[in-house]
């Protein structure tokens, strides 16, 4: 859905994934989620 929306493959969209993850230090976007969460980024309740 989100490569469609971007016109972009989904190989590549899942390497844009894997880098900002890298970035973040964290292994899923469950854990994506939390670090925004604890750093202030989203309210939980956006989830």
């Amino acid at each position: 859905a989100i490569a469609a929306e971007l016109k972009l493959s989904e190989g590549t969209v899942k390497g844009y994934v894997s880098v900002v993850l890298g970035k973040l230090g964290v292994e899923d976007r469950t854990q994506a989620a939390l670090f925004a969460v604890k750093h202030g980024l989203v309210e939980a309740s956006d989830l």
